[in-house]
């Protein structure tokens, strides 16, 4: 196993909730790999908060501005991609966006810095038997928001995300 970079990587996501669905970005299994989704989200910068660099990737990668964020987990991910060794520490959060609950649920968008598509996935059907769904914690945090009914989601408070 080839270790590319012996950085831990800091990232933040997140899960977009509506209807018993999550908001997830896929990828294919085109490389060999089988297809997994992943929470929607990247690296933290240097100086930039977790939410700050939540709320950037949001709009790099879909267009979009999240409207609340609050932290759900932060999750420790030692994990083999294509070879690659990867070590990387996780902030989760949900979110909402305005914007996402015009989307209909049986939407795929392509992503706008890569080629990758995000869709609504139900959250039931994901882990165990179906799509994997990474980073590590983020299936479990997508299931604190679905709750016991799969159509209604938590309501996030605005004021935690001032600033």
């Amino acid at each position: 196993m080839e270790q590319a970079d012996s950085r831990i990587r800091n990232l933040a996501v997140g899960l977009p909730v509506r209807d018993g669905h999550v908001l997830v970005q896929e990828f294919g299994g085109d490389d060999g790999e089988p297809p997994f989704v992943r929470a929607i989200g990247g690296g933290i910068e240097f100086s930039e908060r977790a939410v700050e660099a939540l709320r950037r990737e949001y709009l790099e990668e879909l267009g979009v501005t999240v409207t609340a964020a609050e932290l759900l987990a932060v999750s420790e991910n030692i994990f083999t991609f294509l070879g690659q060794a990867g070590h990387e520490i996780v902030h989760i959060f949900a979110v909402e966006c305005a914007e996402l609950e015009t989307w209909p649920l049986d939407e795929r968008v392509k992503v706008i810095d890569d080629e990758s598509i995000v869709a609504w996935h139900r959250v039931e059907a994901l882990g165990g038997g179906g799509l994997p769904f990474y980073p590590d914690g983020a299936l479990d945090a997508a299931r604190s928001l679905v709750g016991d009914d799969p159509r209604v989601s938590r309501a996030l408070n605005p004021s935690i995300n001032a600033g």
